[in-house]
């Protein structure tokens, strides 16, 4: 990757701010591959050097990943003036700018929210047209039948907007599995609104080939591993 200043390598990682870390480059405390750093606009490559803050080794991510288990009445949103929002919930060291939901979830909606800085991996994984699925569990205010489920398969249409083929499947007598490939306004909401049906409950369950880690709960989040970046933009369908 291009050399950056060290200030902003720092500030990119949450250390501390700009103006904070001048003064720890003043204090001696910044070193790269084991020589202080003298100025602020010294350039390095962050991903090849090894920069210690204090004597303490940083670990350098260009970009983060967080899987959250969002739970029901929090924004998915970056800031809101008046309401909590999922980025409110991150412990400060995870805090850092550019963050974002990637693709949103009601605010009574839970499930699997993606939370990152990578605006290219979120347009892959949200592009209608690279068909990344997201899976759903949703229950209702009435019988579904079969006939639901092939209205979903054709396409639902709700006023002027139109859906993509989408798969449900039945898992009890008023709760589905719906699986999707874009994610329009309250879009599962406006299609079970199309059959004749309310959503009680929604939450999301999966995303590509990755599903939402049974150990977090609501409100709970980890970074993902490795392999869920990639399988995160699998097209694999699982109904």
């Amino acid at each position: 990757m291009p050399k950056q200043r060290i200030d902003k390598i720092l500030a990119s990682q949450n250390i501390a701010s700009r103006g904070q870390i001048k003064n720890m480059i003043k204090r001696g405390a910044v070193t790269v591959d084991g020589i202080t750093v003298k100025r602020p606009d010294e350039k390095y490559d962050a991903e090849v050097s090894r920069i210690a803050v204090n004597g303490n080794e940083i670990t350098y991510k260009k970009n983060i990943y967080i899987m959250m288990n969002k739970p029901k009445g929090v924004l998915s949103a970056s800031n809101d003036k008046y309401e909590k929002t999922v980025i409110d919930l991150l412990s400060p060291e995870l805090k850092r700018k550019g963050l974002f939901p990637a693709g949103r979830l009601d605010k009574d909606t839970e499930g699997f929210l993606l939370i990152t800085d990578d605006g290219k991996l979120a347009h892959q994984m949200l592009s209608p047209k690279n068909h990344v699925y997201k899976l759903y569990i949703a229950e209702t205010d009435k019988i579904l039948t079969q006939s639901d489920a092939d209205k979903f398969k054709e396409g639902i249409k709700y006023g002027e907007t139109a859906f993509l083929p989408a798969e449900m499947k039945i898992t009890d007598k008023n709760t589905a599995l719906v699986e999707i490939c874009e994610g329009k306004f309250h879009q599962i909401k406006k299609m079970f609104n199309a059959v004749g049906a309310n959503v009680l409950y929604l939450k999301r369950l999966k995303i590509g080939n990755v599903f939402l880690d049974e150990n977090l709960k609501p409100g709970e989040y980890r970074e993902l591993f490795e392999h869920e970046k990639i399988d995160i933009l699998q097209r694999t369908k699982s109904i």
